[in-house]
């Protein structure tokens, strides 16, 4: 453990292992620990909270030999830009054990490094359509944020994140959090979405006021964009299914009487494979080219 940190940075929280719709998270926390200089500053105990059945680790087998052990880490950096500014990131896996002490240890460092303020971003797959900004549900304490960027406020019960144990209790105590849950086209879920990853990338701006360079991840993300678009010209039926989701969409944005944009007019939450079917092939093929 290092305590050399200087106080009163932002602490930015990026875990995967339960839901990470289109790659979102864990692609934005490799694209920020690959952009930036860091050091660590606490590394967690994976015999205490990892899995390992699991979540197994690697190896690098060579002809007759093992020549490297690659474990999963949960790890807390001290982050700093190619400008300067710094601020904490805990990256790595949610913990499969001791979610308690582990969330006490957050608090602790939080405590310790005297945090100005914690945001954490999630990523969920949701019945909305790529063509349309990814929205998002903001949670927390910092009501300016929820305010502004929550377009989506439901009241139910959700299967819990160890970061929202976290936020949960960093919210008793006061402390400044705020939760990006971001809203990912389902159909496109199980792909790298650079959408998802920019949105990732802006939400951490928001919650921090720290500015990350994205231009490349924009770039991608609209060629990605126009990849799908020639996809769904040649498909009238996919167009079609697109074009409703849009239409619930917009429907909800301006405030018009559609109790959400998640749902068909019977109250159904609309099939993933409707829409996937045409796109699977594609994305499939995309994902194993060299590009």
């Amino acid at each position: 453990m290092s305590t050399d940190v200087p106080r009163g940075l932002p602490l930015v929280i990026l875990l995967t292992g339960f839901i990470d719709a289109g790659r979102s998270v864990a692609t934005a926390s490799r694209h920020l620990i690959d952009s930036t200089t860091h050091e660590r500053v606490w590394v967690f105990d994976n015999d205490e909270l990892l899995d390992y059945r699991a979540r197994r680790p690697t190896f690098t087998f060579e002809r007759t030999k093992l020549t490297d052990y690659r474990p999963p880490e949960l790890v807390l950096r001290l982050v700093t830009d190619e400008l300067g500014r710094q601020f904490l990131l805990l990256s790595g896996y949610e913990p499969d054990y001791r979610w308690e002490a582990a969330a006490e240890a957050v608090v602790t460092a939080i405590e310790l490094f005297e945090v100005s303020a914690t945001t954490w971003v999630h990523a969920i797959p949701m019945p909305v359509p790529h063509t349309r900004p990814v929205g998002m549900t903001v949670s927390g304490n910092r009501d300016e944020l929820i305010e502004q960027y929550s377009v989506w406020r439901p009241t139910t019960e959700v299967p819990g994140t160890f970061v929202h144990l976290v936020e949960f209790m960093l919210t008793a105590l006061g402390h400044p959090t705020s939760g990006f849950v971001l809203l990912i086209p389902h159909y496109l879920a199980d792909a790298d979405y650079p959408a998802g990853t920019v949105a990732v990338l802006d939400a951490i701006t928001t919650g921090t006021g720290i500015s990350l360079r994205t231009d490349a991840l924009r770039e991608s993300g609209r060629e990605f964009l126009t990849d799908i678009a020639d996809q769904v010209t040649d498909n009238h039926e996919l167009a079609k299914l697109i074009s409703n989701l849009e239409s619930r969409h917009d429907t909800y944005m301006i405030d018009n009487p559609a109790p959400s944009p998640f749902v068909d007019g019977e109250g159904h939450v609309p099939s993933a494979e409707s829409i996937a079917a045409e796109l699977e092939n594609f994305l499939r093929t995309r994902g194993t080219s060299d590009d």
